[in-house]
C-alpha cells in the first residue's frame, strides 16, 4: 500500500510542476520517462520553499520555512512523510544519493529572501545564486548521472552555470516585481532607480558566458536527459534574446515573457534537432 502512496505523492508534485512552470513542465516530458518523477519531486520541494518566501506574506515566514525545513530532515531521515511534497522529495534524494550540503544550500538561500533586500557584495551574491539555483542543477545532474560520479564530477560546473544562468535570466525578468513588490535588487553595484544600459550590458555579458559554459555540459548529458535539459536551456535562452534586444527602461517597467504558442514552437524545433542532429550543435 506504500507504493500507491508513494505514487500519489509524485502525482501531487507533478502538478505543482505543472501548475507553476510551463517550460519546465515541457522540458521534463521530454527527458526519458525514468526521470519524469524525480525531477518533479525536485521542482515541487523547491517551488514549496520559494512560495513561503515570495507569497506567504500575511503568515509568519520564518517560523513556516523553519517548519519545512525540520520537515524534509525528517522525511530524508525517515522515508516517510504525510506532506506529499516532501514525501516525494525524501524519495528522489534517498533513491538517488542527493547530498544534504545541497538541500542546506537552498534552504539558507531561501531565508536569505526573509532578511537581505539587496546584495552588496558580488560574495553575497554568488553564495545566494549558489543556493538558490545552482544547487538545484546538481541536484538534477545526480538524478540524470544515475549512479556515475565520474560523470557527475565531470559536468557538475556546467550544472551550475546552466543553474546560475537561469537564475540570473530570472532576476532581470523580474526586475520590477522583485523591486516594487519584494524591495529586492539582487545584482551588487546596481542602483534600480538608475538602471541603465552599462548595467544592463556588463550583467547580460555574465549571463552569456554561463550560457556558453552550460551548453557544452549540456552536449554530454546521456542521451536519455539531455533532449528536456536542452530544451531548458533553449526556453531560457530565447527569453534572454528578447531581454537582450529590449531598452533598459522597458526591462525595468515590466515582465518580459516568452508566449505559451512559442514555446511549443520551440519544442517541435527541438525535437526535430534532436531526432536528426543528436548533438543539438548549432540551434542558434
Amino acid at each position: 500500500m506504500l507504493g500507491l502512496y508513494k505514487q500519489t505523492a509524485l502525482e501531487c508534485s507533478k502538478i505543482v510542476t505543472e501548475k507553476y512552470s510551463t517550460s519546465f513542465t515541457l522540458g521534463i516530458r521530454t527527458l526519458n520517462r525514468k526521470f519524469h518523477f524525480p525531477i518533479y519531486a525536485i521542482y515541487g520541494f523547491v517551488r514549496f520553499a520559494d512560495e513561503i518566501v515570495d507569497t506567504f506574506h500575511d503568515f509568519d515566514k520564518k517560523s513556516l520555512l523553519d517548519r519545512f525545513r525540520s520537515d524534509a530532515y525528517q522525511a530524508i531521515d525517515e522515508g516517510i512523510s504525510l506532506n506529499p511534497v516532501l514525501h516525494s522529495f525524501q524519495w528522489v534524494v534517498n533513491e538517488y544519493g542527493i547530498e544534504h550540503e545541497l538541500i542546506e544550500a537552498f534552504l539558507r538561500s531561501m531565508e536569505m529572501d526573509l532578511y537581505q533586500q539587496t546584495y552588496e557584495s558580488t560574495d553575497e551574491y554568488e553564495e545566494y545564486i549558489y543556493g538558490s539555483a545552482e544547487v538545484v542543477g546538481l541536484m538534477c545532474l545526480r538524478v540524470f548521472c544515475e549512479g556515475d560520479t565520474a560523470m557527475y564530477d565531470r559536468l557538475c560546473d556546467g550544472a551550475r552555470r546552466l543553474g546560475a544562468a537561469f537564475q540570473k535570466v530570472n532576476f532581470l525578468r523580474d526586475l520590477k516585481s522583485d523591486f516594487q513588490e519584494r524591495g529586492r535588487v539582487y545584482f551588487p553595484g546596481v542602483d534600480f532607480t538608475a538602471f541603465d544600459p552599462d548595467s544592463k550590458i556588463k550583467i547580460e555579458k555574465d549571463i552569456q558566458a554561463d550560457f556558453d559554459a552550460a551548453h557544452q555540459a549540456i552536449l554530454q548529458l546521456p542521451a536519455s536527459a539531455r533532449q528536456g535539459v536542452y530544451l531548458a536551456y533553449v526556453y531560457y535562452y530565447t527569453l534572454f534574446s528578447k531581454i537582450k534586444r529590449l531598452p533598459a527602461a522597458r526591462v525595468q517597467e515590466e515582465r518580459i515573457r516568452v508566449p505559451d504558442r512559442k514555446k511549443l514552437a520551440l519544442l517541435a524545433q527541438t525535437y526535430v534537432k534532436f531526432r536528426f542532429n543528436g548533438l543539438l550543435a548549432g540551434f542558434f
